[in-house]
This record gives structure tokens, C-alpha cells and sequence, in this order.
């Protein structure tokens, strides 16, 4: 799930919650709502986790392997 691959890669930059928040605009709460599945995020944050940590919305969203 989405969620599950946000905090695949928030780990591996050894980021916390609030970390990664600040890095793309978000409240530490959007990121943890994120990462449990409550809320998906919106198209424009998609964009920039995607920029953020270098890859494609399609890995992001779980559509194919990098």
C-alpha cells in the first residue's frame, strides 16, 4: 500500500516522521495519517515525495519496481 512504501523510504533515510514533514510542507500528522493508510495524499505532495526522494510516482504508488 501506499502508505507502506512512504515509510519504506522515510526509513531508509533514516528520516523520522517529523523530518520528512518539514522536507515536503506537510504536518508530522498528514505523514503518520500517510504512512497507517487514513489519508491518502493529495496529487501535488504525491509530486514532491516523488522529487524528494528521486523517484517515479509509479514506484511510489506501487505500479511497477524500480
Amino acid at each position: 500500500m501506499l502508505g507502506d512504501r512512504i515509510k519504506e523510504l522515510r526509513a531508509e533515510k533514516g528520516l523520522t516522521q517529523a523530518q520528512l514533514a518539514k522536507q515536503i510542507g506537510v504536518s508530522q500528522k498528514a505523514i503518520d495519517y500517510w504512512e497507517r493508510n487514513v489519508n491518502e495524499p493529495k496529487a501535488s505532495y504525491i509530486v514532491m515525495l516523488c522529487d524528494y526522494f528521486r523517484i517515479s510516482a509509479d514506484y511510489l504508488l506501487e505500479r511497477k519496481d524500480i
